[in-house]
């Protein structure tokens, strides 16, 4: 079986997603479609809206055959390390093929980009000091927007191998308000905190509007007691916490009365919003350096959910001696744990029944889906 990966938040699932695989699929003539995609916790360093399980779900249900984890640390990372963890899964799932949106449109540009030795982290801090880079990605914009710049980490990620790079142009602007019937994620997340009807955007709009929706200023008070009540050489030893940004944190945490209004006070020059979030979530999370440091090679799939053909796909894979998590048990220990930990406090802000189910489905095995995709 051939088959086409995509790494992917699905946060949540929406129309545009859909499109992404259908155009996938008319350039790929594979035989399994796979997904890595971010748990609970997402790349910009917020919890994702709702559950992984009900993202994982809906993917099957539009076009994915199988869906695997993106472990919790590399999800919440950088785009180099997001694509890192994500490259390294679907190479592990003997992908052929890889699929991604791209705002530029330009795959011969972006291919130009990822052969230079610059890290796609810092690309906005070199355009803001006017240093050049490659001349076919300036010609185009002043700015890289951010699914260049993981497609960017993507490309580096498949140097020296014979998977091909797929790439589908984003119809949408990536943090664009309007609900549309092909909208960003952003905007229905936004139009689902306003309690507006996101059917026109979203195959998950029932399961979204009868869901319990996970937001930053949920867990905002636990984070800044957290924080002024953690010494700043504690702090220090966090995962991503570094150049003195515990004590720029502390500074604002002690002014600031609401998440809303941390975020406006941390951000600036030095500190993108994203990362200020993403060090938020380590430290909510308590994960020290040391316990990163110490991970063992990441190197087995977690399944969340599949269809007869991810099954088939999947008993090939064993065949072939690739490690496979169908059971909590079978993830390594200090994955495990860190998984654990992370839907523990995804949870703490939902009522007893959601978080009991939560917990419940973190230590059971992967989701079965009969097959109900149809083409557009």
């Amino acid at each position: 079986m051939r088959a086409c990966g995509i790494v992917a938040e699905y946060n949540p699932f929406h129309n545009g997603h859909r499109y992404q695989i259908e155009e996938t699929k008319k350039q790929f003539d594979g035989d399994v479609f796979v997904a890595v995609m971010s748990g609970n916790w997402v790349q910009r360093g917020e919890p994702a809206i709702i559950d992984k399980w009900a993202r994982a779900k809906a993917a099957v249900e539009n076009g994915i055959d199988l869906v695997i984890e993106l472990p919790y640390i590399y999800a919440t990372q950088s785009a180099t390390q997001f694509a890192h963890g994500a490259l390294t899964l679907l190479k592990e799932a003997r992908i052929e093929a890889l699929s991604f949106g791209s705002e530029c449109a330009n795959l011969n540009n972006l291919m130009e980009i990822a052969e230079t030795s610059i890290n796609p982290d810092h690309i906005q801090q070199i355009l803001a000091t006017g240093m050049s880079y490659p001349r076919s990605y300036s010609l185009l914009t002043t700015s890289m927007l951010p699914n260049d710049i993981l497609a960017v980490s993507y490309l580096k990620e498949l140097k020296d191998t014979k998977i091909k790079p797929i790439l589908i142009p984003r119809t949408n602007a990536y943090l664009g308000d309007a609900l549309e019937p092909i909208s960003s994620a952003f905007a229905i997340r936004k139009a689902l905190f306003e309690k507006q009807d996101v059917g026109i955007a979203t195959p998950m709009a029932r399961v979204l509007e009868n869901a319990e929706l996970h937001d930053w200023r949920a867990y905002y008070p636990y984070f800044k007691t957290l924080l002024l009540t953690t010494q700043p050489d504690r702090l220090h030893e966090t995962f991503l916490i570094q150049e003195g940004i515990e004590n720029h944190l502390i500074k604002q945490a002690k002014i600031a009365d609401t998440y809303e209004e941390f975020i406006e006070l941390a951000t600036n020059w030095r500190y993108t919003a994203s990362r200020i979030r993403r060090s938020m979530v380590q430290i909510l999370h308590q994960i020290r350096k040391e316990d990163v440091t110490s991970l063992p090679p990441l190197q087995t799939l977690r399944i969340l959910a599949f269809n007869e053909k991810g099954q088939a796909y999947l008993h090939e894979l064993k065949k072939e001696e690739v490690s496979i998590a169908n059971r909590f048990a079978q993830i390594p220990l200090p994955y495990r744990q860190m998984e654990y930990q992370s839907t523990l406090l995804y949870t703490s802000t939902s009522s007893k029944e959601n978080r009991e189910a939560l917990l419940q489905k973190e230590i059971s095995g992967p989701l079965r889906i009969l097959n109900t995709y149809s083409k557009i």
